[in-house]
């Protein structure tokens, strides 16, 4: 009989906040990287800023969504929805008011959020949707007519359109949306977003190849897909996008702590499903690679305390599944080698969130191991 008790406990504090993969960032629990990276990032926009002023050169600027869109500002909009503050997905208009939303987020209302009058039904509204979704097939591209050079144009021949990207600001502003919808619990509005991201990406790939910097985004964003397909229910597509993930991610030959616990967690994630549908085997396979990955980056970051608490974290996940086989010893070495490691973790007084954590999974630790053992 599988023991899922102590694996569900576990699950619960390692749940981490996710980061978008286009953006060089802290790891949102550790707040004494974060201070510096975002005075340096500061100063970086300004500088930026001032030499583009000073070069007058107008291609050289950023575009602008004229809706104020982007990546970088929260903005509620004409296109947003007011519930979950993504924008529309599967529009639909509240009647008699005539408010509109997304169809998963009204559905949890009887009454209308913004003016207060009861919904006596709802409708699609398939006009406005289509206006949303061609503003995002557009957002932060630039339009450009493909014209073949050795023919001349036909006056009022109809050109075909392409989107060519711009920056990465596209990618930013669909996982920032994606990410709303999904913390709102609007789940198929988050998948279509990150589906559309992963689209782009990978035609990038087609374009430029495997670029450790597109693997490391597309890794990312089939992460967060295999999160909405568990979240969904659909545990074998998660599986598969976790699987992807994986397999993106291992091709970045970098020493990127981010890019190393994203890895990570895929790897953890696959062994959670395979934990919850039972195959144990399967399941510490998995958890293993993920211990030896964070294992291999506290080599070279010793002294990085979110590094170190994922080691425990990997330790605790692979000790579990051991007791649940019957290597009690196995299991209790496990346990222990985890518990010295979060005794001799040193924090700072401003890493709360991370003494937090190293307080719970230690806790989880020492109710694994007899007491006698541990003292």
């Amino acid at each position: 009989m599988v023991r899922r008790k102590s694996s569900v406990q576990l699950r619960v504090l390692t749940k981490m906040t996710p980061v978008c993969p286009f953006v060089k960032a802290a790891r949102p629990d550790d707040a004494s990287s974060r201070k510096p990276i975002e005075n340096q990032n500061k100063q970086q926009t300004g500088h930026e800023s001032k030499v583009k002023q000073e070069s007058g050169d107008s291609a050289s600027v950023s575009p602008k969504c004229p809706f104020g869109y982007d990546s970088q500002t929260f903005k509620l909009g004409p296109f947003s929805c007011m519930i979950c503050q993504a924008l529309l997905f599967q529009c639909s208009k509240c009647l008699p008011c005539s408010h509109v939303y997304c169809k998963a987020c009204i559905s949890r209302f009887r009454d209308c959020p913004l003016c207060g009058a009861d919904i006596e039904k709802t409708e699609a509204d398939t006009n406005l949707q289509d206006v949303v979704d061609r503003f995002i097939d557009g957002h932060a591209r630039i339009k450009r007519s493909q014209v073949d050079t050795d023919q001349k144009e036909v006056a009022g021949e109809k050109k075909t359109v392409i989107y060519e990207d711009v920056s990465l600001e596209r990618g930013a502003f669909l996982v920032q949306q994606a990410m709303r919808a999904f913390r709102a619990n609007n789940i198929e509005s988050a998948k279509s977003r990150l589906s559309l991201c992963a689209e782009d990406i990978r035609e990038q790939i087609e374009r430029m190849g495997n670029t450790s910097e597109l693997c490391s985004q597309l890794g990312a964003v089939l992460g967060m897909l295999g999160d909405c397909c568990r979240a969904l229910g659909d545990a074998g597509s998660a599986v598969t996008y976790f699987e992807e993930s994986v397999n993106f991610l291992e091709k970045v030959s970098t020493d990127d702590l981010e890019i190393k616990h994203t890895l990570s967690v895929s790897l953890n994630k696959i062994g959670d499903l395979k934990y919850y549908d039972g195959d144990l085997q399967a399941a510490r396979s998995y958890y293993s690679q993920g211990l030896n990955v964070r294992r291999n980056a506290v080599k070279h970051h010793s002294t990085v305390p979110s590094q170190i608490l994922d080691v425990a974290i990997s330790l605790a996940k692979v000790a579990d599944v051991d007791k649940n086989l019957g290597n009690e010893d196995v299991a209790i070495d496990g346990f222990e080698e985890g518990i010295k490691l979060l005794e001799g973790l040193k924090l700072n007084s401003e890493e709360v969130g991370l003494e937090q954590r190293r307080l719970s999974v230690l806790e989880f630790f020492n109710s694994q191991v007899p007491k006698k053992q541990h003292d």
